[in-house]
């Protein structure tokens, strides 16, 4: 416990899936925590059951596509608490359909979201952690940010987008000196609501993948799993502590052994209760 005791964090995407588990084991770990997201309600609610735990965490409404916005969350936040010491910039969307049916309008409201909100969050949250004298920036990337994955084009861009983009900034910050370390995160597939949400064929079309990651898991994934949320939450609270002072500009993949490469199951047994 109290890993990063103390510490001030951001969380963006932070009402639920993996957002809500960081924004929640940071907490547990003694960080007092500022959750955003543009889902108000799933935010205050998970505010108020961090605290009722005992933690420390307040919701802010945020579309992280909103310059004014970011400045005006950056700033509340130190003007509460003082100090901005993590950042995890996780807010992002998928949609799913073949590059040639992608509207151009979608294709820059996912950039949008992905890239620009990125970008956005470390326009202003690199100054902050300079005033509090460094801190740590943890932004999700994907396993599709590694590799290419048909249907996935657009989101694959900004994925690897974000990706090289916060090995710029770690080198820039490390040539400022200023104690700021940028990472990612490369989750696989991980079990949480986006499965039943993403978009297919485009926004516009109102289709709905509704894709089961625990059989995509079972086909797919070397361990036969879907991921957690907590298991990558466990990947933010060590780069967001002290414990990881000696990375930046790295990644750390949290996918259950997809992309080491693929393995064939001839011979295997299923263990009890599995088919």
């Amino acid at each position: 416990m109290g890993q990063v005791q103390g510490k001030v964090a951001i969380v963006t995407g932070g009402a639920s899936g993996i957002g809500a588990s960081a924004a929640e084991t940071l907490a547990r770990e003694g960080a007092t925590v500022v959750i955003t997201d543009i889902d108000t309600a799933n935010g205050q609610a998970l505010a108020a059951t961090i605290n009722a735990a005992g933690g420390k965490a307040e919701f802010l409404q945020q579309d992280v596509t909103d310059e004014a916005r970011w400045q005006e969350v950056v700033a509340e936040t130190e003007k509460r608490h003082g100090r901005l010491d993590v950042l995890f910039s996780n807010a992002g969307i998928g949609i799913l359909c073949s590059m040639l049916e992608m509207s151009l309008a979608d294709w820059r409201r996912q950039n949008a979201i992905n890239l620009d909100g990125v970008f956005l969050s470390v326009k202003y949250g690199v100054p902050a952690m300079r005033r509090a004298g460094g801190g740590s920036i943890i932004i999700t990337s994907s396993l599709a940010g590694l590799r290419g994955s048909a249907g996935l084009a657009g989101y694959c861009a900004t994925k690897g987008g974000v990706r090289l983009f916060a090995k710029a900034v770690a080198m820039e910050c490390a040539a400022m000196n200023d104690g700021v370390r940028v990472n990612t995160i490369h989750p696989g597939l991980i079990d949480t609501p986006i499965w039943t949400k993403i978009p297919t064929g485009g926004v516009a079309t109102g289709g709905n993948a509704g894709l089961d990651p625990h059989g995509m898991a079972t086909a797919g994934v070397p361990i036969r799993r879907a991921g957690t949320p907590q298991d990558i939450a466990n990947a933010v609270l060590f780069l967001a502590s002290d414990a990881s002072s000696y990375m930046t500009a790295s990644e750390i993949v949290v996918d259950g052994g997809m992309f080491g490469g693929s393995m064939a199951r001839r011979g295997w047994a299923p263990r009890a209760g599995e088919e």
